[in-house]
């Protein structure tokens, strides 16, 4: 039975593990030795581990694997993805397979900065505030000097502050909109520390302001946080090529091809329960090299559907078109990602993923990830518009059920050829192994 714990944080992690195995597990051996059977034989490296996060009792592990094959702008990449779906990096490899060979991919990055936002109540003469932002700007500017001197150092810093009046979609609710450039950081600590630093001057020196009458009262700073929608943020990644080069052993001619492909692009982007399952699969590629360099995948997941709602309602995030016998498949998407900081000084196999992509800056992190997004999504839509996406999709799946139902060497190496020429849906997978099994006991 479930039970309430004070000052949990505050007991070893030996005391952690019995707490938890006593309240919750029927089988507390087998629940202690599971916890333990993932942690990291080096003490040293399992320390940092527990040290990532708070209240650690294990490591949960995700599949690091490696798309080869990647032609990005002339360069030649082997992309680091970390994810537990079967079929994602298969399909990235066999999409930068297909486009090695026809120009390979072509990426941009259009924007780089990044917004944070200082949130106020106000309830006095907008005027007065506005004539009191003009002149405490400088000062917002100054104040943060010690926090920005090594960033701009490195040329990145403060770009601009500016007052916003939101009173149409809340009464007396007024912002600090300021814009950031963090370079190769993702910058959320320095940006939330300026921001606090920005509040905290605005209210101080709204005290001397002559013209409030009263600060106390009028202005009530709400919070100050970063932003995860970084549309101004943003890169490019696109493939191209002519439309007889499209050719498929699949029973369709290119312009067949090219033809669906685009249809199922322009269905994404007027359809939202579509589009949903379509950005999901790019988030698939983006999310699983995201991870592996030890970037925020949850805030790139919330910026990118932000994204995709900007014009009022959401749609897809890729778009395809044939202009002068020329197929282009293309994506715009918001990146806030860093290659110093955070878990890239840390975690050794993040370390690792970014000396494997040629220790790339945040900007060519940016290409890269974009690039695999756009590759998941043509390996998807190429799938759905000609074979279907369960026939690749179950066979990578194979291997999980057979693990499943404990199938062993040697029925896994008999039932994954008999699967090359048959429908892998998980009954009949079953059915087989259960045959098989039935014969090798006779």
């Amino acid at each position: 039975m479930s039970k309430s714990i004070s000052g949990f944080s505050k007991l070893s992690k030996a005391q952690k593990i019995n707490w938890v195995v006593e309240t919750y597990f029927t089988n507390k051996d087998i629940a202690k030795n599971v916890l333990k059977q993932y942690w990291n034989s080096d003490e040293k490296l399992q320390q940092l581990h527990d040290e990532f996060i708070e209240n650690t009792i294990t490591n949960y592990y995700l599949p690091f694997g490696i798309a080869p094959n990647f032609l990005i702008n002339g360069k030649l990449y082997t992309i680091p993805m970390a994810i537990e779906e079967s079929s994602v990096i298969a399909a990235a490899s066999k999409a930068s397979k297909f486009w090695l060979d026809r120009g390979g991919f072509k990426a941009t990055v259009i924007s780089t900065t990044k917004v944070g936002q200082v949130h106020f109540i106000y309830q006095g003469d907008f005027e007065t505030l506005k004539a009191y932002f003009n002149f405490i700007k400088p000062r917002l500017i100054n104040a943060v000097k010690p926090i920005t001197k090594n960033m701009e150092q490195r040329g990145g810093g403060i770009i601009d502050i500016e007052l916003k009046d939101k009173t149409n979609d809340l009464k007396e609710y007024y912002q600090l909109h300021a814009i950031f450039e963090t370079l190769d950081a993702m910058g959320a600590n320095f940006i939330n520390s300026c921001l606090e630093q920005f509040a905290e001057t605005f209210k101080h020196e709204a005290l001397k302001f002559e013209q409030f009458t009263n600060v106390e009262k009028d202005i009530k700073i709400i919070m100050s946080i970063l932003s995860n929608y970084v549309p101004d943020c943003l890169v490019k990644a696109e493939v191209s090529c002519k439309v007889e080069d499209l050719n498929e052993d699949k029973g369709i001619s290119p312009e067949e091809f090219a033809a669906k492909f685009i249809q199922a692009v322009n269905i994404a982007e007027v359809e939202p329960y579509r589009a949903v399952t379509h950005n999901k699969g790019i988030m698939n590629g983006v999310d699983a090299v995201v991870l592996a360099t030890g970037n925020d995948f949850r805030a790139i997941e919330a910026g990118a559907h932000a994204y995709a709602s900007q014009n009022g309602k959401y749609s897809s995030l890729t778009h395809a078109k044939i202009d002068n016998d020329i197929f282009t498949f293309w994506m715009e998407i918001p990146l806030a990602l860093g290659t110093v900081g955070g878990l890239t000084n840390l975690h050794p196999l993040v370390k690792l993923a970014l000396e494997m992509l040629g220790s790339p800056n945040a900007k060519e992190l940016m290409q890269i990830v974009a690039v695999a997004g756009l590759a998941q999504n043509f390996a998807a839509l190429r799938s759905l518009i000609t074979t279907g996406i369960q026939q690749g999709h179950m066979k990578m799946h194979l291997l999980n059920i057979l693990n499943q139902f404990e199938a062993n060497d040697n029925e896994k190496t008999t039932l994954i050829e008999h699967f090359k020429t048959n429908a892998a849906t998980h009954n009949a997978v079953v059915e087989a192994l259960e045959k098989l099994r039935l014969t090798n006991n006779n």
